[in-house]
């Protein structure tokens, strides 16, 4: 693999040489703002940083993991997994996209580490297996572990992919034979981001990227994953939220509640408790998700969904405005507060109807 031509380039520069349009590259700006969740008044400050951020070198790692974070790369639309790796970043290293392998790859990931120290962007994906030594995972005739902790000694930040890669993932599940651990457990106080998933959107790891490309580290939550995409829990983004506020449930995957398309809260869903963009970014260019096509949130991206026996069951509770209801209540409370909602209203309207009808009798009596 020989080194990209435009490390270190600002993407102004490199559209330029590559014959872009100056309107070309604005509307490549105004992608890349929605795509950041950014509102269009931010145009200027991505503009701005397109115009004068190098782009940093990438080195993306693989260890215990499916490849699945990698193929769901690939399918990205907004932008393209195309346009990320040929424009947009300066993909130095990655096994699955490498045009060298073996010997001639590894030299050139030493190569990158020690020409941009401090400067380049690791991504990992899959867990770090350690027991035995790590033999596991071996790449290079060493452990992947030993492979993190150097790459990540002297990178600009670590982008842990997946969930593998953030908590452990399937690796990591009981009894977890490898000892495969987060990446966080090997990098130490490097900085980092975990953009998990099983895997993670297409659109929410290229944002993250692109975040950091034009503007450093995105803001964080307390378990490090970028706010403007695990921000929000699916259960407040979900189309069938309106039948769980009203408690229509489906009871079995094939009564006419599933037909009917209800809410999948009884069989298992987690959406209550899952933080992701699946309801608003959704899969393949926004075409679909797990619960659009009838099968319960698995909470994918959370830690130690792997280790939940059984797999769809039900959760014991969900909060409320003001309270804690059972999936069996949950409709009485809903209407309840409605109910209660509606009484306050009328009520208040009465006191208000008295206070005018008061207020012209009195007026009357002055004008007399």
């Amino acid at each position: 693999m020989i080194e990209s031509k435009h490390s270190g380039e600002t993407l102004w520069a490199l559209l330029k040489r590559r014959a872009v349009s100056r309107r070309d590259f604005l509307k490549t700006c105004a992608a890349l703002t929605g795509m950041l969740g950014l509102p269009p008044a931010a145009l200027p400050a991505v503009v701005a940083a397109a115009e004068t951020k190098p782009l940093p070198p990438v080195i993306w790692l693989h260890g215990h993991e499916c490849t699945g974070c990698d193929e769901a790369f690939i399918r990205s639309q907004k932008p393209l997994a195309s346009d990320i790796v040929l424009n947009l970043i300066s993909l130095e290293d990655m096994e699955v996209l490498g045009a060298a392998a073996g010997e001639a790859l590894e030299r050139h990931h030493h190569e990158i580490i020690a020409k941009y120290p401090g400067k380049y962007l690791l991504l990992f994906e899959g867990a770090v297996p350690t027991a035995d030594g790590g033999v596991s995972c071996m790449v290079g005739g060493k452990p992947i572990a030993a492979k993190l902790r150097a790459a990540a000694q002297n990178a600009a930040a670590v982008v842990a992919v997946g969930s593998c890669a953030a908590w452990g993932g399937i690796q990591a599940a009981r009894p977890n034979p490898t000892g495969s651990v987060a990446v966080s457990e090997i990098v130490g106080s490097r900085p980092l981001i975990n953009v998990p998933g099983c895997p993670p959107i297409p659109e929410v790891l290229t944002g993250t990227v692109m975040h950091y490309v034009l503007f450093g580290m995105p803001p964080l939550d307390s378990k490090r994953r970028p706010l403007q995409f695990f921000g929000n829990r699916i259960h407040d983004t979900c189309y069938r939220r309106a039948f769980f506020d009203s408690g229509m449930f489906v009871e079995n995957f094939d009564d006419k509640g599933a037909k009917a398309g209800w809410c999948l809260y009884k069989v298992g869903c987690r959406g209550p408790v899952a933080y992701n963009q699946c309801g608003s970014m959704r899969w393949w260019n926004g075409l679909s998700y797990p619960i659009q096509s009838g099968a319960p949130c698995v909470a994918c991206a959370a830690d130690n969904f792997w280790d939940t026996d059984p797999f769809h069951q039900r959760l014991p509770n969900i909060s409320l405005p003001n309270t804690i209801a059972t999936a069996d209540t949950i409709g009485l409370v809903a209407a309840g507060a409605t109910l209660a909602g509606v009484t306050a209203h009328g009520l208040l309207s009465v006191a208000q109807h008295r206070r005018h009808k008061e207020k012209d009798r009195r007026e009357g009596e002055q004008n007399e």
